[in-house]
């Protein structure tokens, strides 16, 4: 980091393409402005646009469920940018693009000093404010005092945020949304039997689809995942007695368990102790008043965030990505999953659970992606924030009375750590949705 205390940064010097691409690494977005004549419109931007919205409704007549959550994650997206677009120009900031989605330009027109458009990749979005660091030379002299750099540490902060807290604030309205509409939803600790699988010992020996299964040998079991624990605890071959509740009557079914042979040899779970159910735990919806649904909604996406917070380290744990991918790893709670994959389970949930279902998986993908977002790494807003915090210390230990300056570019290795990172992630967890979906 620098000891420069100086308001005025020194004269910026022409960028070269490598500039350029490390300060968008940084920015998170295009920092090339477009002049009037080249801005993406015409019969070319028209078309485009018509391709788009053509895209979505193919989607809507292929699943209704998919084009639900896919609108839902794209309104998000533009929300959290107008959360820094709209901050940033309330502190006083110059905001000069407004750009869903990457890459090049595909339609966009220019409103006072921002040209607002839409881009050709579908990987995110971002809002160009100008002079975010020090790498970011391509200031005029005039607009020094609008940039962000030049901003207090609480505008800068508050700027930074605030597409996470927009994150935090569309989960809340879609919770309440569910709690008034559905009810809350809340996990029953019991197993139910979904299916039988014909042939299987389970099957075999009388246990049937909508059974309650309450013990393994005499172990009480309150989820699939306990299931599964207890029946691995013995041999295959070994007769157990598994306890069900049918139709309010409490049963005993003595079952011979198998070793598993419906996965490939190399799958760590081939030959262990198999019974031969699909399972779940059933999902009651306790219902609310607007004042108690509102409350709920806010207190709710607490722990939410803490259980997103728990997921996103284990997530990028490379030991984890790597034993998802060579099999060794079925742990869902540990693996790499895309918008592909997320989006494939929206099916479920909203066959399941219909609407609301899906209004609920929106809200926990809004409060993942904004805790996310605020990890304190380069490009991520957090990021910027850590920089933005790191500043204001730096600050504070020589008094207070002069701005202090990060030399972000220090910390360019790191972040393109993140972003290769980030790109191993998506491909990994993009593979493993196509090849096996949850």
């Amino acid at each position: 980091m620098t000891d420069q205390l100086n308001r005025q940064l020194p004269p910026p010097e022409p960028m070269t393409r490598a500039d350029r691409f490390r300060s968008e690494i940084v920015a998170g977005g295009s920092v090339r402005e477009n002049a009037e004549d080249e801005l993406a419109g015409g019969w070319r931007g028209a078309l485009a646009m018509a391709a788009i919205i053509a895209l979505f409704v193919w989607l809507a007549t292929i699943n209704l469920w998919w084009f639900m959550f896919v609108v839902g994650v794209v309104i998000s997206v533009f929300f959290h940018e107008l959360g820094h677009f709209l901050t940033a120009k309330w502190t006083g900031m110059k905001a000069t693009q407004f750009f869903l989605f990457f890459g090049p330009r595909l339609w966009s027109f220019r409103r006072g000093e921002t040209e607002y458009g839409v881009r050709a990749l579908p990987l995110g979005a971002f809002v160009r404010i100008i002079g975010m660091n020090r790498m970011d030379a391509d200031v005029e002299p005039g607009d020094e005092d609008r940039t962000y750099r030049q901003k207090s540490f609480p505008r800068r902060l508050l700027v930074i945020s605030a597409g996470s807290i927009m994150h935090m604030i569309i989960a809340v309205v879609l919770l309440f949304v569910v709690y008034v509409g559905q009810g809350e939803r809340t996990i029953v600790p019991e197993v139910v039997v979904g299916e039988a699988i014909p042939g299987l010992p389970a099957e075999q020996a009388g246990v049937r689809d909508g059974d309650r299964i309450v013990a393994v040998g005499g172990a009480a079991v309150a989820d699939p995942l306990e299931l599964g624990d207890a029946v691995r605890s013995y041999e295959p071959g070994d007769v157990v007695d598994v306890g069900v509740v049918r139709d309010g009557r409490e049963l005993t079914i003595p079952v011979g368990l198998a070793a598993r042979t419906d996965v490939p040899e190399s799958d760590e779970l081939f030959g262990t102790t198999y019974l031969g159910v699909s399972s779940f735990n059933p999902v009651t919806y306790v219902e609310h008043g607007v004042p108690a649904a509102a409350g709920n909604a806010i207190v709710d996406v607490v722990p939410t965030a803490w259980e997103s917070t728990k997921g996103v380290l284990k997530a990028l744990n490379p030991i984890n990505i790597l034993t998802h991918l060579d099999g060794s790893n079925d742990d869902p709670t540990t693996r790499p999953v895309t918008l592909v994959g997320v989006t494939g389970l929206s099916d479920d949930v909203g066959e399941s659970e219909g609407f609301f279902g899906v209004l609920w998986l929106l809200a926990v993908l809004n409060v993942f992606v904004g805790v996310f977002n605020m990890f304190p790494l380069l490009p991520l807003d957090g990021g910027h924030a850590a920089v933005a915090v790191y500043e204001r210390v730096r600050e504070a230990m020589r008094g207070g009375r002069q701005r202090y300056f990060a030399d972000v570019e220090r910390l360019m290795p790191l972040a393109m750590g993140v972003v290769v990172l980030l790109f191993a992630f998506m491909f990994a967890g993009l593979y493993l949705d196509i090849s096996r979906p949850l």
